[in-house]
Parts: structure tokens; sequence; C-alpha cells
């Protein structure tokens, strides 16, 4: 019984031991990609590419219907991709690993505890795992390299849609019904379809931005969009459709048929017109508008509407069947016509590929020269392109439509028909016309060339046949040259090497970048709206630092201004305080000269005349500017300059008006010069002359000075009468000079100079009364001028010592 007991538990402990045994057989690499290959380790890579290509057409599942040739197929591929890339080669040969998502040396599965680990192969969930993958997805897997040289560039003629997943994904196996229907409807319209698994491709994952699995993103033109919406056959189909831009299809009515149809010659294109019943736009042919965009016009008609019932009468349209009409030169017939119930994408093709151009298209840059008229590649592969070299003005469209009806009745292949304005590609006709007199440049000849391209460089062989009138003669003269070019090919005797076109379309660039920067603004409010923030942390952090560092700046700017200020208060000068007037912010001796008159919470900038700001502010004066001169003394220097920022605040808006301050104490010597130079010097001063026996006080007196026409208008202070009570006089001159004043008398007692006398007879606050008026007559140009011939000299504004 013991015996019996004791066996279980070793029984139980062989199993486990199996199965850990059996778990570490399954350790190692899960394919060896030189045996299944069958190359060696030495082998080069060509010998790789060789076998890959011979066995993958022989294990391809299309061609194989061995049960195993789908298993067998992704392992080859597999292989290919390991041997293929130097550095999976080399992680494999040095650790024998195949996944290049784990770390080297490390496990291949789960999570390794010493000597212990978990395989997938001990659980066996038959669920997405490489195994067990649909190899309905298997065709779609998309590899950074594909993405980036085959699906990137295809972005611009079809939309892409591609799944994010991963092994173990439990939520992908929800939408997998979902994406097999939507797959499945969505690559018979046209849209690229691809599959990203995180497990191998997390370069790829990373580089379109998908952090989480599933995911779904589309890409078109190069952009990738997340779709954020709940996975239903109905909102994948509208993520597809608005991914498409917005403008590709015009709806057109009776109301605008004969403008969207006359507008071939502008955009050079066909165009392209679909009736339908239906009111919106089919998908399908939103992706055929795409993909054919830069060849094709595209339009709708819905004949459900009364305002197309016109335009169905008109080209006979079947109600019952879409219609789809392609219109070239001619806008009042089709040139080609399809109408079929149920249209598939391969007729849609078949139908644009064969009307992708005009009949005599107009080459507008060097794409479309291209396609026009390829470069030569074989014997039997020769196209010949007829070149019309002529004008757009009105006196060239009988030659021009002449040689459209040229062209029209051509029923060889190998030739085709174009015409190039002079003007707009005047390096082209230049070679091709063999113009070697500059004096051709300023004129335009039509002549219609035979050319062959040779390579891509630019050689070509080419002939002008003719001048073209579009007369009888130069049809059959250019009938003659085609019938002899095809027996005689060598009749092409002029070679040359072409230059560029010019692209006469680059002004479109400016509407085209506008529109980019609308999806670009679009894409990022989507993102804010879905908090994508993991995609959307490079331009936030941007934002915030632009941010940071505009509001630093501001922060300096304003603590630098405060502390000027601070420091600019006590450099008051001439006991002036900062309610009256301050000088500017200190540094070089002009702007020590500045100063401020605060009023009503502005200021007034005055300007000292001096020896140092003479020039600029006088002799030099920029012409139509005028310079306001107040002269005043050490005394009234305060009150003259309150009263004057008084009197000119209102006028301080003129950017002609400046203002300075003249302080006769020091400069007297240039006043006394400035009124003698004047021409009516006698009249200024004439019935301020007392006889010669006084000397003339000038305090109060405003000169405005034009520099540049040297002349002067003179203001003369108000005479307000004698004031018997000289102290009451000088009170008041001190209230209106500030605290500081009233404090000066307080702590000195006044000097009784001559000067201070003479002063006193008259109110110094009152002087200035007048000077507004006098500046609205000066500002109306209606004050007398008086003219000088210079004016006085450096030495006679240099301070009296």
């Amino acid at each position: 019984m013991a015996g019996s007991k004791m066996s279980v538990p070793l029984a139980v402990v062989v199993i486990l031991l199996s199965v850990l045994l059996t778990g570490a057989a399954h350790a190692g690499p899960e394919i060896d990609p030189y045996k299944i290959l069958g190359v060696t380790r030495s082998a080069s890579q060509a010998e790789i590419k060789k076998v890959y290509k011979r066995l993958a057409k022989e294990w391809h599942p299309d061609k194989n219907k061995n049960p195993g040739a789908e298993d067998m197929f992704i392992k080859i591929t597999k292989s290919y991709e390991i041997l293929s890339n130097e550095d999976k080669r080399a992680n494999y040969d040095r650790y024998g690993q195949t996944d290049d998502t784990q770390p080297y040396g490390g496990s291949r599965y789960g999570h390794r505890h010493d000597s212990f680990y978990f395989d997938e192969s001990f659980f066996n969930f038959p669920f997405n795992s490489k195994n067990h993958r649909d190899f309905a997805d298997s065709k779609y897997i998309l590899h950074f390299n594909q993405y980036v040289n085959d699906v990137v560039p295809d972005s611009y003629k079809r939309p892409y849609l591609i799944k994010i997943t991963s092994d173990w994904c439990f939520s992908c196996i929800h939408i997998e019904p979902v994406w097999k229907e939507v797959v499945q409807e969505m690559e018979t319209l046209g849209v690229g379809i691809g599959v990203v698994d995180v497990g191998y491709e997390r370069r790829l994952a990373n580089h379109l931005g998908a952090h989480r699995t599933p995911s779904i993103l589309g890409v078109i033109n190069g952009k990738v969009t997340f779709f954020h919406y709940a996975v239903a056959k109905e909102h994948l189909r509208q993520f597809v459709e608005d991914l498409l831009p917005q403008r590709l299809v015009e709806r057109v009515t009776d109301k605008n048929d004969l403008q969207f149809l006359n507008s071939w010659h502008e955009l050079n294109k066909p165009h392209v017109l679909l009736f339908d019943q239906v009111p919106v736009v089919p998908l399908l042919y939103k992706l055929t508008a795409f993909a054919y965009k830069d060849y094709l016009q595209f339009g709708y008609v819905d004949q459900g509407l009364s305002e197309t019932a016109n335009l169905q009468k008109q080209f006979n349209i079947n109600t019952y069947a879409p219609t789809m009409l392609v219109f070239k030169e001619n806008t009042d017939k089709p040139a080609d016509i399809i109408q079929a119930k149920g249209m598939k994408k391969q007729i849609i093709d078949e139908f644009m590929s064969n009307n992708k151009f005009l009949l005599v298209p107009r080459l507008v840059n060097q794409k479309l020269f291209d396609e026009l008229c390829p470069v030569k590649q074989f014997h039997r592969r020769r196209k010949y392109c007829v070149l019309l070299i002529t004008g757009d003005e009105e006196t060239f469209s009988f030659g021009n439509q002449a040689f459209l009806s040229f062209a029209s009745t051509n029923g060889k292949e190998v030739v085709r028909f174009a015409y190039v304005y002079q003007r707009l590609q005047q390096p082209l006709c230049d070679i091709l016309m063999q113009n070697k007199d500059s004096a051709q440049l300023f004129f335009v000849f039509t002549q219609v060339v035979i050319l062959e391209r040779r390579n891509a460089a630019g050689k070509a062989l080419f002939k002008p046949v003719s001048a073209w009138n579009g007369s009888e003669e130069d049809k059959q003269r250019l009938l003659e040259e085609l019938e002899r070019l095809q027996r005689d090919p060598s009749i092409l005797n002029n070679d040359a090497m072409l230059p560029e076109l010019n692209n006469e379309f680059a002004s479109m660039f400016v509407i085209r970048w506008i529109y980019a920067s609308y999806d670009y603004l679009s894409e990022v409010i989507d993102d804010i709206l879905h908090n994508n923030w993991r995609e959307m942390m490079p331009l936030l952090s941007l934002i915030f630092s632009a941010l940071f560092i505009l509001f630093g700046t501001v922060v300096i700017q304003a603590f630098s201004d405060s502390s000027d200020d601070k420091q600019t208060k006590p450099k008051a000068k001439d006991g002036t305080k900062a309610e009256n007037g301050s000088p500017g912010p200190g540094g070089t001796s002009r702007q020590e000269y500045i100063y401020y008159i605060y009023y009503r919470k502005n200021f007034v900038e005055v300007t000292e005349l001096t020896d140092i700001t003479y020039m600029s502010n006088l002799v030099k004066l920029r012409p139509g500017h005028m310079n306001i001169v107040l002269v005043l003394t050490d005394a009234s220097k305060n009150i003259l300059l309150s009263k004057f920022a008084k009197e000119v605040y209102s006028f301080t808006g003129s950017m002609t008006l400046h203002f300075s301050f003249l302080n006769i104490d020091k400069h007297s010597q240039w006043m006394y010069t400035l009124l003698e130079y004047a021409q009516d010097a006698t009249q200024i001063d004439a019935d301020e002359d007392d006889g010669g026996n006084h000397k003339m006080d000038y305090t109060g007196y405003v000169l405005a000075l034009n520099g540049h026409k040297k002349y002067l208008c003179l203001f003369k202070p108000v005479y307000t009468g004698e004031d018997h009570d000289s102290k009451s006089s000088e009170d008041e001159g001190s209230t209106a000079g500030g605290r500081s004043r009233s404090s000066s008398r307080e702590d000195h007692p006044p000097r009784k100079s001559n000067r201070s006398r003479s002063m006193s007879t008259l109110q110094i606050h009152h002087k200035l009364d007048r000077l507004g008026l006098w500046m609205e007559r000066l500002m109306e140009g209606t004050l007398p001028r008086y003219y000088i011939p210079a004016w006085p000299g450096l030495d006679k504004i240099t301070p009296i010592k």
C-alpha cells in the first residue's frame, strides 16, 4: 500500500520532467534558414537571392497545390528575410535567434527564470500565433523596406489601410471578422492593404507611430492617419473616404457644365463626367479620381436632380446604368464613352489609361514630356513626336486649330502630337528652331518639328519641317514628311541636348501649400481631440518651449525696464523733478540731454539744444521736419517746461515735430546771432527794443526751426501786465514749479539779482498761455516765416565759459 502511494508522486514527477524536456527541446530556434534555403553558412548574397527566387516560384501557393505549400512558402520568405539582412544574419549566426525584437543572447519566447522558462508550445493556444496565422493576412505582411520603397510612393496614387497586430493579441481576434470583410471590399475598389506584425517589425511600427495593438491606420500621400472609432464596416469605409482630398470630384449641373468642360485648355487635361442616380459620389469613382488626378479632371452628375435634365438629354444618357464620358478638345461630343451596371475597377482603369491625354496636349512640364515622348528603348518601339512651336495669342488660333484637325486624323500609334508655347518654353524652342540671332528671341515663329528622344539625359534627333500657317499645303508637306519617316528614320539629321522643360504650373505651389497646411492643421486637431498624446508630444514640446522663451523674455524685459526707470530718476538735472521732467537713460553724452516732461500720465520728450545735439536736431534735420525750441533760463526751467509740455502735448502725435529747449543763460550768443541773421530781424525786435539801453529778455520765446529750408517762426510770450506784489508773483511761480522749488525757497532765502528783479514784473507761468493757438497756426502754415542764409556755427552754440 505504501509502495502504491509512493508510485503516484513518482509518476507525476516523470510526467512533469517529460513536459519540461519537451519544452526544452522546442526552446531552440524554430527554423534554420540555411537548411530551409539549402545554402551553406558561407553563401554570398547573390547565391541566397538566386535560391530564394527559385524556391519562391516552386512553393508559391498559387502554383503549388500541396497542403503544406503555404507553410513552406512562409518559412522560405522568413529565411530569406533573415539571411538577406546582414544584421539579422549575424544575430542568427551568433545567438541562433530569428527574431530581432528580443535582446541578443536572451530566450526567444516568454520569460526566463534561471534554467526554466515557459514556451508557447507548452500552452499550445491555437490563435494568432505565427504558426496559426491566417494566410489571408500573410500575403499583406509589410516589412520596413517594402513600406518605404513601395507603399509610400504608391500612396500618392491610392490610399492604404494598414492593421497593426501581434502574437497573443486577444483584442485582435475580435476585429478579425470585420477586418476580413472590409479588406475583401476595399481591395476590389483599389485600396492598398497592409498588415504589420509588431513582433517581427518593431522598427516599422515605431516609424508609423503605432504603440498599441490592435490599431488601424491609413496612409495617403505619405501621411499617416489613425482610425479612432469603433471597428465596424461602415466606419472603416467612411474612414477610407475621409482620407481622400475633398476637391477631387466637382458637382456638375446644367448651370456649370460649360464652365467645367471648357476648362480643358487652361488645365491641359481631358474631362470625365460620370452620370449616376445615387446622390453621393461613389467611392470607386473618388478612388479613380485620386489615382488619375494628374491626368484627368473629374465631374459627377446626379441624375436624380432636375437641374441635370438638360445634360442627360444632350448626351442621351441611359438612366438605368452608370455612364462615363470623356471629353477632350471637342466639348460638344465625347471622345469616349463607357456604360455598364456595376462597373469594375479593371474596366475603369483601362478606360482611363486610354484617355489620359488630349489629342494635342501642351507640353507644360518635364514629366508630361517624358510620357508623351518617351526615350527610345528598342528599334521596334520607336516613338516620334510632332511638335508645334506656337504662341498663346489670338493670332495663332487658326494655325493651332488646323494642327489639331490634322492630328485628329492621324492613325499611327508611333506618332504623338503636341504643341508648346515659345514664350513659356524659350530654351527648348531656341534649340529646336536653331535660333542663333538674339534678336529672334523677341518674336514668335510657328514651326513644326519632328523629334525622337534617344536617352534620358536629353539627347534627341529632330528635323524642322517648315513654318506652319495651317494651310492645306502645310498639311500636305507634313504628311509627306511623316510617310518618309516611316520608310527612312535617318531623315532626322539634327541632334541636340534638350534642356529640362519649365513647369508652367509652378505658380500653383502656393495653393497646394495652403491645402497642405490645412490638412496638417486638421490632423493636429484630430490628434488633440482623440488624446493621441504620444504622437503629439514633439509638437506640444515645441509649443511650450516657444511660450516659455517668450514669457521669459517679457519678464526679463519688464524687470529691466523697471530697473532702468529707477536708475534714471536720480539723474534729473537742474532741480527737475519726476513730475516735471527727468533726463532719459544715460550711457552716452547725447542721452544725457533728453528730458521726459510728464503730463496726464504720459510724457513729452524734450531735448536740450547744445553743441552735442545741435547738428542732429537742427542743421541735419530731415526735410519736412521742424524743431520746436523753447527759450528759458535756469530759474524758469521747471515752470516753463511743465507749461510747455501741457501746451504741445496734443501735437506730439506728429512724426515731423521735435521738441527742444535752449538755455539762454548758456547760449545767449547763439540766440542773438540767429536773430541778426534773420532777414526781418529789425521787425522781430522793434517792439521789444528800448533804444539799446536794455538787454533783451528772450525767456518764454518759442522758435519753430526748419533746418532744411532755413527759416524760423517766432512765438512771443503773452504780456500779463505789472505785478505790484512781486512776492505774490514769485509764490505763484513756485507753486506751479512743484514742491522742490518751494522747499528750496524755504531752505535758502531768495537771491536779489538783477535778472530776478526784472522777471518779477512778468508772471512766468502765464508766458505760454497762447502757445497752443500758435501751434495750430504753425500746422496750418499761416505764420510769418523769417529766412536766414545759414544757421549760426557751432562756436555760437558753445556754452559761455
